[in-house]
């Protein structure tokens, strides 16, 4: 998709936390392509050293469930660029278990990835934006956040996305006189190496498909246009908002 018609995002510094795949990869390309200095930021540095090389863009290895190393790729960020203008914190991951057999761990390392870890890049990435009076923060969350998915059991991830965005509407609420947006994004099903080995199951494939309206998975290309939307002054009197791309799923 070319995205070079939307609304130009000229020397605005953004930040994608998980982009060295999927729809982080994807997006900021999209970002990149609206004229933004892209800052890829993946726990995998090999992957995210390849995808930066590619895109041109700067890259940072983080763990980002650590909230030292938040605040200084925070501080690096600032120091280098001069700024933070946009925030797309798209980090995460997805375990599939029955609740009653899920462990103390696997459940703590969702929350970690997909909701504590997401609230520090708010947070320190929000600082330097509030100190500008001014940014814009785009959270992932998912359709998951809003029903319980079936057939595959995975209460943890369900439980931390609706978390993602109880805190979008916290944080927007918070920071709105101070010209910090904050709003969150929620994708169904869309075609990432995650969600093809999700596909591969065909009990999974034929509930996932059959309970879509349009009949087919998105592309992470469809989520980038929604988070360039957000990023932009196109978006200007959104905040707390929760945009859901899910083909329809929600709806039935």
């Amino acid at each position: 998709m070319n995205y070079s018609a939307s609304n130009q995002l000229n020397n605005r510094v953004a930040i994608v936390t998980g982009g060295a795949s999927g729809i982080g990869f994807e997006t900021a390309k999209a970002l990149k392509e609206c004229g933004a200095r892209v800052m890829l930021v993946d726990i995998n540095r090999a992957l995210g050293e390849k995808a930066a090389s590619i895109l041109g863009a700067k890259f940072f290895h983080a763990d980002l469930t650590q909230s030292a190393r938040v605040r200084e790729l925070a501080e690096q960020v600032k120091k280098s660029e001069g700024s933070i203008d946009i925030a797309f914190n798209n980090a995460g991951i997805c375990h599939n278990a029955p609740s009653e057999e899920q462990t103390d761990e696997d459940w703590l390392r969702v929350m970690n990835i997909n909701l504590n870890a997401v609230f520090y890049c708010c947070r320190e990435f929000g600082k330097v934006m509030l100190a500008q009076g001014k940014g814009s923060i785009i959270n992932t969350a998912s359709m998951s956040g809003l029903v319980s998915n079936t057939p595959q059991p995975q209460s943890a991830y369900n439980a931390s996305k609706a978390g993602v965005i109880m805190l979008t509407k916290s944080l927007a609420g918070e920071w709105a006189k101070r010209g910090v947006r904050v709003n969150s994004i929620s994708p169904g099903y869309i075609g990432t190496e995650m969600t093809k080995r999700g596909m591969a199951n065909e009990e999974w494939r034929k509930v996932w498909l059959g309970s879509t309206p349009m009949g087919r998975l998105g592309e992470p290309s469809e989520v980038a246009s929604a988070v360039i939307f957000l990023a932009s002054d196109a978006s200007g009197f959104f905040t707390g908002s929760n945009l859901v791309l899910d083909g329809g799923y929600t709806c039935w």
